[in-house]
């Protein structure tokens, strides 16, 4: 395991005028160099735990916090979150929400200039980010309003990107994009993880993609966590997640229903392409 980067402390959050704990009872680290995948039905506290870990929670929202968060070892309530966005990028699922300016090219330099580097580095930032994300530098003086659902996302995570935070946490990436925009989405989470090795938190109910590239998968429900393991741990028992309310990968589910027949003994896939071969071995066999 790499290093804590942040860590949940008998953590319980309530906003105010709310009756239930929106969380309860989290205990969780996450290690430097991860790629998790926070999952669970809708209003399970998910965005919450996401802004929890960026001090957007308590600073920004009024409500009743007990227990800690430590974000690089130190108490999330003592840190303000322009500080902690340095080191902790989020991207939430509509990017519009996020753009601040009425170019790319602006966009992505409103981190580094809030940083105070130079506008030599500030350059240089923008063409890493801008290929990071294979964004063409023909968009740079673009309004971002006006690029497809796939490019906004992207330029969203191309601006985080840009102040080289140490743990990027996107919330739904890909909830309102198109197939096209959801590949290209994906794609820029691959080469994070494969040429970065940076630490990534994504939520993220639609599991199919999502599932060969996260090394851990939380899933939590009504507040709290239920299931913390390993992708294969926690693909082993699709009728756990199913009575959570999470939808596994449709051929998941199939091999599901065929071990429990007694048709098929084996662990199920992670990827959609292994899984649909061992469905087709199973079919030639009858």
């Amino acid at each position: 395991m790499g290093t804590p980067v942040i860590e949940f402390r008998n953590y319980y959050w309530k906003y105010s005028l709310m009756n239930d704990w929106a969380l309860a009872d989290i205990n969780l680290t996450i290690h430097r160099g991860e790629f998790v995948c926070i999952t669970g039905p809708n209003e399970s506290g998910k965005t919450t735990l996401a802004m929890s870990m960026n001090a957007l929670i308590p600073h920004n929202y009024q409500g009743v916090m007990r227990g800690e968060v430590l974000i690089f070892g130190e108490d999330s309530r003592k840190l303000h979150p322009s500080q902690v966005s340095r080191r902790v990028g989020l991207v939430f699922s509509d990017p519009e929400s996020q753009f601040l300016t009425m170019s790319v090219e602006e966009e992505i330099a409103f981190g580094p200039e809030n940083l105070g580097l130079d506008i030599d580095e500030i350059s240089r930032r923008i063409l890493w980010a801008l290929k990071l994300t294979k964004l063409s530098e023909d968009l740079l003086d673009k309004p971002p309003y006006e690029l497809s659902g796939g490019q906004k996302q992207r330029v969203a995570i191309a601006a985080i990107l840009a102040m080289k935070p140490e743990v990027i946490i996107l919330d739904e990436p890909t909830s309102m994009l198109d197939p096209l925009g959801k590949a290209e989405v994906l794609e820029v989470l691959k080469r994070l993880r494969e040429e970065l090795n940076s630490t990534i938190i994504v939520i993220e109910h639609r599991l199919e993609d999502i599932a060969p590239l996260a090394t851990r998968f939380i899933l939590l429900n009504k507040g709290r966590i239920v299931k913390d393991a390993d992708p294969r741990e926690f693909f082993d028992d699709i009728d756990f997640l199913l009575a959570n309310h999470v939808n596994p990968p449709e051929f998941m589910v199939v091999l599901n229903e065929l071990r429990r027949g007694g048709l098929y003994s084996g662990r199920v896939p992670l990827r959609f392409d292994e899984g649909l071969e061992v469905i087709r071995r199973l079919l030639s066999h009858d």
